[in-house]
């Protein structure tokens, strides 16, 4: 026990260490074991396990450690700006003559009635299928428009749009603002998400080309992080039951990477954080146009070696057809040989008929000979013919074939440019010409 001086006494002069034990022994009789109430600031955990914090209130703050033992059994990540239920035991630290709370045990405030509500509703959803994987739809790699439901005031807020400015700035955002904590936030939601899919279910009716109704294929639905009370309100049952109901993909981001809501479970897909759910219906822009290059350079290719495979057939044909000057010399070698033979097969026949019928010749009648003599005059007549189908013959008479340096036949001036070289083949040969102005006649 303390002794209070007299009036006249000298007061005690302590030990520093003394000190020290002695105020923790009057804190250990007079406080211990205790519970405190407060919000977590400063939170570290070293490398050893053990965890230095602050807890925290509007009217003072107080100095804690979390020894590896105790850490291991928390259910939780704790960080700051949490409000927690702590309990140990109040002492002083001896080698900076601190007051310190050696913490034995920690949850979240309120945590254990709410959380058991949590647990029941989700057990009761997920019986009913709200959860089953079957019923979630993959996300649209290019949607036409997002829709977002968060706080118009919410740090989530301008993460999102940041998010979404840099990855896809073309894609438009319709934001509906909605409250997203208190008792009033599960019914301010609904109504945002009612609006959304109102207009999703009008663009796709209306067509992508709608002013007046944009085009929403995925829907957003994100807050930031807080405490089991701050993100309740996305506990709700019935707005676990208007998610579900959501025409297009929708993606839950509420909180942090630790923090699970009921509607994360109902949502088509859950993102640790507002900004990585904005990521992960916003593939970044340049993926697409590295997409698009590709595709052009393959398609470049496919043209080029279709274009190679007609060339090369083009080529062959060329060279089956060959030059015009040649075709038409072989024609004429062949009317040619053709007129020799007839002329020699009509002469063979006229020598057999005379042979044969020399000795009767006196004794034919007149209308006999003048068969025979109709006869020969057709022959003759039709030698003629065949002579003037000779194309020799026509450039005998002045003319001449008009050729192209490739060899093709030239037969109108629209085929020809002043300065061209064409080459006229003649009767005897070949006269290399310049065109100097065409003229239409």
């Amino acid at each position: 026990m303390f002794e209070r001086p007299g009036p006249a006494a000298a007061p005690r002069i302590w030990e520093v260490g003394a000190l020290c034990r002695a105020i923790a022994d009057a804190l250990e009789a007079r406080f211990n074991p205790v519970a405190v109430r407060g919000e977590i600031t400063g939170f570290s955990r070293a490398s050893s396990g053990h965890c230095y914090f602050s807890i925290k209130d509007a009217n003072g703050q107080l100095r804690c450690a979390m020894f590896r033992r105790a850490a291991t059994l928390l259910d939780f990540s704790p960080r700051d700006g949490e409000l927690v239920e702590v309990r140990g035991r109040l002492g002083v630290y001896e080698a900076r003559g601190d007051l310190q709370f050696i913490v034995e045990n920690m949850q979240r405030a309120g945590q254990g009635a709410l959380f058991e509500q949590f647990l029941r509703l989700k057990a009761q959803l997920d019986a009913e299928g709200l959860f089953d994987t079957a019923r979630k739809r993959p996300l649209p790699l290019q949607p036409r428009g997002i829709g977002l439901v968060t706080s118009a005031g919410a740090a989530a807020l301008h993460d999102v749009v940041t998010a979404l400015r840099r990855r896809v700035p073309h894609i438009p955002v319709v934001l509906v603002p909605a409250q997203v904590q208190g008792v009033a936030a599960p019914p301010s939601i609904i109504a945002a998400l009612s609006k959304l899919y109102l207009l999703a279910q009008a663009g796709r009716a209306h067509g992508a080309d709608s002013n007046q109704h944009p085009s929403i294929d995925v829907i957003l639905l994100v807050r930031g992080g807080g405490s089991i009370e701050d993100l309740w309100a996305f506990n709700d049952e019935q707005l676990a039951r208007t998610i579900v109901q959501s025409p297009v993909p929708l993606v839950s981001g509420v909180g942090h990477e630790t923090d699970f809501t009921i509607a994360d479970f109902c949502a088509d897909l859950r993102a640790p954080t507002p900004t990585a759910a904005a990521e992960l219906v916003a593939q970044p822009r340049e993926v697409w146009l590295g997409a698009l290059g590709l595709l052009a350079g393959r398609l470049s290719d496919g043209v080029q070696r279709q274009l190679d495979v007609r060339h090369q057939r083009l080529d062959q044909a060329a060279a089956r057809l060959g030059r015009p000057s040649g075709l038409v010399a072989r024609q004429q070698l062949q009317l040619a040989r053709l007129a020799q033979r007839m002329r020699h097969g009509v002469l063979l026949k006229m020598q057999r008929l005379t042979q044969s019928h020399q000795a009767l010749a006196v004794n034919l009648p007149q209308a006999l000979q003048r068969s025979v003599a109709q006869h020969t005059d057709r022959l003759d007549r039709a030698a003629l013919r065949l002579e003037l189908l000779d194309p020799r013959l026509v450039l005998q008479r002045g003319y001449a074939l008009l050729t192209d340096t490739s060899g093709q036949a030239v037969t109108s001036v629209r085929q020809t440019q002043p300065g061209d070289a064409l080459r006229a083949t003649l009767a005897d040969g070949a006269v290399d010409v310049t065109v100097s102005q065409p003229r239409l006649l």
